[in-house]
């Protein structure tokens, strides 16, 4: 049992991510899921970082259901979203099976570095919009492509929800039980391209321990902190890693040495 015990560097990152994440999920609902592939791969390859974070995000749903009940979810947005991230969810899988492992890096980390620098340029205005199928399409399944590939599936959906012009809560619940399904479909996927060994199990079951309490906090704190400053800092975090990870990928395909 000791030898699957992982070394404290690992465990040290792995902790960090968890309790970001977590805590990011109590307080605010969610949010910022594109941290896990860049900071665990500091230690992790970048497809046992998926695979790990994959069932961690099972856990997190769970809890936060006792939060965001049905009567917060926009059950027709779910209709139109749902089954083109899964069609989006099998386009990325595709991919990520016929990439070699570097342009699985480089793909990672374009896509964070693009979800990280729409936060700092965002801040215009929210044009509301009648639903719309078709955009509910696109961005199902655009969504779909990248929660299977960099766990980064939040934008394509929340470009669409914003533009409806929904109340906080219903907004918050209908993305919590969007992301719940979402992440469901695609940890299959993500376990059967790690095929992940007994020592990544043990750090999955070390993980899931650290968040329902993390959960927890980030609830009981949510009044008390400043979102845009606390995202703010974990999306330089964010930057950061992506970059090392972008690094990592390129020197894999020997385009830079």
């Amino acid at each position: 049992m000791l030898e699957l015990l992982p070394d404290a560097g690992t465990l040290a990152v792995c902790l960090l991510v968890v309790f970001i994440l977590a805590f990011m999920k109590g307080a605010f609902g969610g949010g910022l899921a594109a941290l896990g592939i860049p900071l665990l791969s500091l230690k992790l390859d970048p497809v046992s970082a998926g695979a790990l974070m994959a069932p961690l995000f099972i856990v997190m749903d769970i809890i936060a259901i006792r939060y965001w009940k049905p009567s917060t979810w926009s059950r027709t947005e779910l209709a139109w979203l749902l089954p083109p991230m899964f069609v989006g969810t099998a386009i990325g899988f595709w991919l990520m099976s016929q990439l070699n492992p570097g342009w699985i890096a480089v793909a990672i980390a374009v896509v964070t570095l693009g979800f990280s620098a729409q936060w700092f340029i965002g801040g215009s205005q929210v044009v509301v919009r009648p639903r719309s199928r078709a955009r509910a399409t696109l961005a199902g399944t655009v969504s779909g492509v990248t929660s299977m590939m960099a766990h980064t599936g939040g934008p394509p959906v929340a470009i669409y929800m914003l533009s409806l012009g929904l109340s906080k809560t219903l907004y918050a619940g209908t993305m919590n039980m969007y992301f719940t399904v979402a992440n469901a479909a695609k940890v299959g996927p993500w376990l059967f391209l790690a095929s992940p060994d007994a020592k990544l199990w043990m750090l999955v079951l070390l993980c899931s321990l650290a968040a329902p309490p993390v959960i927890w906090l980030g609830w009981r704190l949510h009044q008390r902190l400043d979102q845009r400053q606390l995202y703010s800092l974990c999306y330089a975090l964010l930057i950061l890693a992506s970059l090392k990870l972008l690094w990592d990928g390129l020197h894999q395909l020997g385009v830079v040495a």
